[in-house]
């Protein structure tokens, strides 16, 4: 993990939200096959796990301008994918959910539309149209708000090598279905077995 631009002053802070991001990543993501391009990320530590103390929208899109920058520029096979989680900023979803509108206009602003893109997971994320307590909105639920930054060349590979890359979509739903919530809660316990 590199510097960001606003670290939190307490490491301890950062390393637990990398720590329950990486849990979270493991048991849910992987472990449930949400995204079948993961794991090879994760396999051979490709992920860079930044985590920002912004608190305040403007901060956060400051923070998210440099991640894209770095991306970027970056080398592959050292840094093919960023999970940008921000703990303090975007904690309300429907504010998370306006925000990504100023997002993706930082996208296109920087020139890096084409190239990146940006997918988000909040701890109360919710699909337009679903309740609340709909578990598939699980999908995208993560420990903490988190803008997940992607190349377009990796989406490219990953949807060559799975062409049915929209059912990933039906099948999450209904893996999680069939978990229910009581084996989502389970999922994070000590010993989730």
């Amino acid at each position: 993990m590199t510097d960001v631009l606003i670290p939190f002053a307490d490491a301890a802070t950062a390393a637990d939200a990398v720590a329950a991001t990486q849990r979270w990543l493991e048991r849910a993501v992987i472990g449930l096959n949400l995204c079948p391009f993961a794991k090879a990320v994760h396999v051979k530590r490709q992920i860079r796990y930044a985590v920002t103390a912004a608190a305040t929208a403007d901060d956060l899109l400051a923070e998210l301008r440099h991640e894209l920058a770095l991306l970027d520029e970056a080398d592959p096979e050292v840094i093919e994918t960023t999970l940008l989680i921000h703990p303090r900023a975007m904690t309300d979803f429907i504010d998370f959910h306006f925000f990504l509108q100023e997002a993706d206009a930082a996208l296109k602003a920087l020139g890096q539309q084409g190239r990146l893109q940006i997918a988000s997971f909040h701890p109360a994320y919710e699909f337009a149209g679903s309740a609340p307590d709909d578990v598939a909105n699980c999908t995208n639920r993560s420990p903490h708000p988190t803008l997940h930054l992607l190349r377009e060349t990796s989406i490219d590979r990953a949807v060559a090598a799975f062409p049915d890359a929209a059912a990933i979509y039906e099948r999450n739903v209904e893996t999680l279905r069939r978990l229910g919530h009581e084996g989502w809660r389970r999922l994070w316990l000590s010993d989730p077995d």
